[in-house]
């Protein structure tokens, strides 16, 4: 069976090769941009998706024979999934600590490589509709089937180093498809952000895994899992993994990125944010949690920075215009329930809501591209009254919506109860002040997700038709729903975004869960209210003077052009010019001494044979006077 977990990572993989140079044929003899090898590349990417699903699915029930109920303090995985898979393909000797390329597949690993492959599979469907007519398609398709590859290797990986292979594959299709559209410079822009945040975040990591690696005597997660690491080893090791966790799950202080990221198409966004990209981090904590169950310190490290993210992004998530980056630092404020659950001891609380975040975070993303398909702008103040325009957006956003609330019946209210009730009976000192950012950012996310959804679908209409769509936005205002291709994958993932919190139902904590639902509602009721009385106005004006601060994100970009871009660039200005004068001012300076000299040297090369006959014998003639007065 290991040789399925094989196929599920090398299925997109080769769809992304075959993407890359078959969806070509033809195109020399053929138009520019030519159907053919936009069906061709469309084809090669969802059947791979579709095929790998497929074998996740019987991987999945293969792993299920024997299934018992989870014990207490036990995650759910592990009683749904107990059987467990691992190969070895190769050993690489390195000359000290060697790398097994393996795969493993556990519980763990088949529910988020689930969740990988099913955003995957609806990003890839939606896809066709929304990038109808784009020249670079097939490119796009590969991409993001190269991505999905990469997504499944970090999820399957047996070994770190493999692991971390995947990891920074992952870096660089995201770079890639940010910057799609890069003819716009700010989309160019943005994907170097995130490549370069995210890069100096894995630096940690990497040094990190060798920390781990070198005092378990192997990078196998199995040994250094089952290794007797020392404390301080420990909290090193897991202190620097930390720092890719921050990375790649836009943490603070590295989470400047994600919003930026907006500024690629809509699909690559739902893929980035609901898939294991940004939840890659969550994903490594939860697999090596029993290392950093070692390391109280790291833990307390990562509860004090999802306190300080879960409620900062929430607050930015209120002040925004634009639809994604509210769907953006509402992703950061999530991933910090995440971590927050993990900090609190509670890796199945975690687990839980990564996944139901997926299905509607995923759901969110392909609403909003929808939208913005609908009405040719990201921005909120350009939109409005849509609900009877696009009934199917309208009802499918509201179930997104009320997960991401935590209203029940939606999957949401369950896994946002089970990080709340974890955080809630956890201890520790920072127990209080997460407990209280946390509930705190309930009420922020019912603010924000209610601003958002009253301000698209309800009050006045404000669409305006453009004649061409701006940089960055797929299609201008047609007056309809969007095309079938990408109506179906929002309708089906509208079902584990309503169901899947059922599967949590019996764990329940309902005092906590009747709090976290009156802070959502009340805070749900104060926009409605605000919006009520003023309908043709922002509700966001209840934040008051600090209204810019929060829509500027705090101003922690510029603080960080401030301290760091800035400085770097005087640097560098200063490298070049010390390069220009002083390194190349001596590589000149010698070639003008050399042609000085050669001058001087030339005035004896005149070419003329009497004067070299006559210099001749003149030497002859000193040598042999010489000659006769010394002896």
């Amino acid at each position: 069976m290991i040789f399925v977990v094989a196929l599920v990572v090398l299925l997109p993989f080769l769809a992304a090769a075959a993407g890359l140079l078959a969806s070509r044929l033809g195109t020399i003899r053929e138009a520019p941009g030519n159907r053919a090898a936009y069906r061709r590349a469309a084809w090669f990417a969802i059947a791979a998706a579709a095929a790998s699903l497929a074998l996740t699915a019987w991987l999945a029930l293969d792993l299920m024979r024997g299934a018992v109920p989870a014990g207490e303090g036990r995650p759910f995985w592990t009683g749904l999934l107990p059987g467990r898979l691992e190969g070895t393909l190769s050993v690489v000797e390195t000359g000290s600590v060697p790398v097994a390329v393996s795969l493993r597949a556990d519980g763990l690993s088949v529910l988020a490589g689930m969740l990988v492959v099913v955003v995957a599979l609806a990003v890839q469907v939606y896809s066709v509709g929304y990038m109808r007519d784009e020249p670079r398609y097939p490119s796009y398709s590969a991409f993001v089937s190269l991505f999905t590859s990469a997504m499944l290797l970090v999820v399957y990986a047996g070994d770190l180093i493999v692991l971390y292979v995947g990891w920074e594959i992952m870096g660089l299709c995201s770079y890639l498809l940010i910057g799609h559209w890069w003819e716009d410079r700010a989309n160019s822009r943005a994907a170097v952000k995130a490549f370069l945040v995210t890069r100096l975040g894995d630096v940690g990591f990497l040094f990190g895994v060798f920390t781990l690696g070198i005092a378990a005597g192997s990078f196998r997660i199995d040994d250094i899992l089952r290794a007797d690491i020392p404390t301080g080893t420990a909290v090193a090791g897991t202190l620097l993994l930390l720092a890719g966790v921050a990375g790649k799950s836009a943490q603070v202080p590295l989470q400047t990125w994600l919003p930026d990221a907006m500024a690629g198409p809509t699909p690559i966004s739902a893929l980035i944010h609901a898939a294991t990209m940004v939840a890659a981090g969550i994903f490594i904590v939860a697999r090596l949690y029993p290392v950093f169950l070692g390391a109280q310190p790291t833990l307390d490290v990562l509860g004090v920075v999802a306190a300080v993210g879960m409620l900062g992004a929430a607050l930015a998530a209120l002040a925004q215009d634009d639809l994604k980056r509210v769907l953006a630092y509402s992703t950061i404020s999530q991933l910090a329930y995440m971590a927050a659950a993990l900090a609190a001891g509670s890796d199945r609380a975690a687990m839980f809501h990564l996944v139901s975040h997926g299905a509607f975070k995923a759901l969110l993303f392909l609403c909003a591209g929808l939208v913005i398909h609908h009405a040719g702008s990201n921005l909120m103040s350009h939109m409005g009254g849509l609900r009877t325009a696009m009934p199917v957006t309208f009802w499918t956003t509201t179930i997104g919506l009320a997960a991401l609330m935590g209203l029940p019946p939606a999957s949401g209210f369950f896994s946002k109860d089970a990080v709340i009730a974890a955080v809630e009976h956890s201890r520790g000192a920072a127990q209080p002040f997460l407990y209280a950012s946390a509930l705190l950012t309930v009420g922020m996310t019912g603010a924000y997700a209610t601003r958002a959804w009253l301000r698209t679908f309800f009050g006045p209409a404000r669409i305006e038709p453009l004649p061409e769509p701006p940089p960055g936005t797929a299609h201008v205002f047609d007056g309809r729903e969007a095309p079938r291709s990408m109506l179906w994958p929002v309708g089906v993932l509208a079902v584990p975004a309503l169901l899947l919190g059922f599967a949590g139902v019996r764990e329940v904590d309902w005092g906590s869960a009747a709090v976290s639902l009156v802070v959502a509602l009340l805070g749900a009721g104060i926009v409605y209210a605000l919006w009520r009385g003023a309908p043709d106005q922002d509700p966001a004006r209840m934040l008051g003077p600090f209204q810019a601060p929060c829509e500027r994100a705090f101003y922690v970009d510029a603080l960080y052009a401030a301290l760091i871009v800035r400085p770097v660039l005087r640097l560098a200005r200063g490298v070049v010019r010390t390069d220009a004068k002083v390194v190349d001012g001596a590589v000149r300076g010698s070639g003008r001494a050399t042609l000085g000299l050669s001058t001087l040297v030339r005035l004896a090369q005149t070419g003329n044979a009497q004067l070299y006959v006559t210099g001749l014998l003149a030497g002859l003639l000193l040598i042999a006077v010489a000659a006769v007065v010394l002896t």
